[in-house]
């Protein structure tokens, strides 16, 4: 049931910023609504702590993003080759353009995005509290967004993460108006997530009955509370998750293992790659077409203009990147041969060459942050023009590949 929370040190703390009781399973949640861009905020997530009302914290983040506010070296030890090994660039690339966002509005702003979540874990930290992390980590999350969403509109999304990576515009005051009375991934994927509903359900909706039923799973380990009292958690999310999370932490009976299951499960991908397998079998058969009906000259023609079209646009966009010049002889091997491929990208081999050949040092992990901020930043940090090196010679191989494909259609049928 929802209640009014008594006057006291921990209410005058929330009275300032939106906020639920709920009590499930004798256990009383202060559903605290924050703004991610607010030190009043902030001054309420530290006051509530300090009250001393409550027995356990939870936070709106992932271990992972927790690692990122409150470690900065944590970039410094990542694995680059392993990213794009494991076919994670996309993901590094997303975390890295919400980190750019982030530092934009702390310097338009002066206050860190999310400083109330780092408030919160600091708080809990300091006074020993049980501190839990109930938001679904942010990976997963973009990852299920994008088995939702159609080629073209995980071409947008690829298309806003370049923009939000090399922009240093200002952020505009109708997004700092989301941020105050809502979510920081919902801000940063706004557009998008306005176009397409499949993309709100699974950035917010999801989100909300996913920490609802996180905090369920609280209130089942929950020990008794101090002299009678229920036991106390204080859960800081932003604005926009409360009214959600509110009902879901009411209402849900499903078993949360079951839930969290359903919620963390990502859709396999089709064991049949259709795409690659009529791509193949188009170029097979008009690749034997031409030598029937033109003869060797036709059919080698055909050859040649596939493996120019390809491999020279791929090569191009290696070369735009600022890729050595043996990246820039692998995006040209690889490009005619990965649209074959369903598991492999040819901006994925330029840019592991890359990689191999012109190492990241630990420098260039420590500015990449800032480096991102300006155009010419991107090519100057080795990290950052690896990540140019894989989507410029992916984006140049996809446009060979429907050149030569039209080119090849008109040598056949015109």
């Amino acid at each position: 049931m929802t209640t009014d929370i008594s006057v006291s040190l921990a209410a005058q703390a929330l009275a300032s910023q939106p906020h639920r009781i709920v009590e499930r399973g004798g256990v009383s949640f202060a559903l605290l609504g924050t703004a991610h861009v607010s030190k009043t905020s902030v001054d309420a997530v530290r006051a509530a702590i300090a009250s001393g009302e409550f027995d356990a914290v939870a936070i709106e983040l992932d271990a992972g993003r927790l690692q990122s506010i409150s470690d900065p070296d944590a970039l410094a030890r990542l694995d680059l080759i392993k990213v794009l090994r494991e076919g994670k660039t996309h993901l590094f690339a997303a975390n890295l353009a919400l980190s750019a966002y982030q530092r934009r509005l702390a310097e338009q702003l002066d206050v860190e995005p999310g400083a109330e979540l780092k408030a919160g874990a600091e708080e809990a930290r300091r006074r020993e509290l049980p501190l839990h992390l109930i938001d679904r980590e942010v990976g997963l999350t973009f990852k299920r967004a994008l088995h939702r969403l159609s080629w073209w509109g995980r071409t947008k999304i690829s298309a806003g993460i370049m923009a939000a990576m090399l922009g240093d515009e200002e952020v505009g005051d109708e997004e700092i108006e989301k941020l105050k009375q809502g979510d920081l991934l919902e801000a940063s994927f706004g557009e998008f997530a306005t176009d397409n509903p499949a993309l709100y359900d699974t950035v917010i909706a999801e989100r909300d009955r996913y920490m609802a039923t996180r905090l369920r799973q609280v209130a089942e380990q929950a020990p008794a509370g101090r002299d009678g009292e229920p036991y106390r958690v204080l859960a800081v999310v932003g604005a926009g998750h409360l009214q959600g999370l509110a009902e879901h932490l009411r209402e849900d009976t499903a078993p949360p293992a079951s839930v969290l299951a359903e919620l963390e499960h990502l859709p396999k991908k089709s064991d049949i790659p259709w795409f690659t397998i009529a791509l193949a079998v188009f170029l097979l058969c008009g690749f034997v077409w031409g030598f029937w009906q033109g003869g060797i000259d036709v059919g080698s023609d055909l050859i040649v203009q596939w493996v120019l079209a390809t491999g020279l646009l791929g090569a191009l966009g290696c070369a735009i990147a600022g890729g050595h010049p043996l990246s820039i002889l692998a995006a040209f091997v690889s490009s005619p041969l990965t649209p074959l491929h369903p598991a492999l990208a040819s901006g994925t081999v330029s840019a592991l060459v890359e990689a191999t050949l012109r190492k990241p040092t630990y420098a260039d992990f420590m500015a990449l942050r800032d480096d991102v901020q300006s155009f010419r930043g991107w090519w100057k940090n080795r990290v950052a023009r690896i990540l140019l090196n894989f989507f410029l010679t992916s984006l140049g191989t996809a446009i060979g590949v429907w050149t030569g494909g039209l080119r090849m259609l008109g040598k056949l049928f015109g």
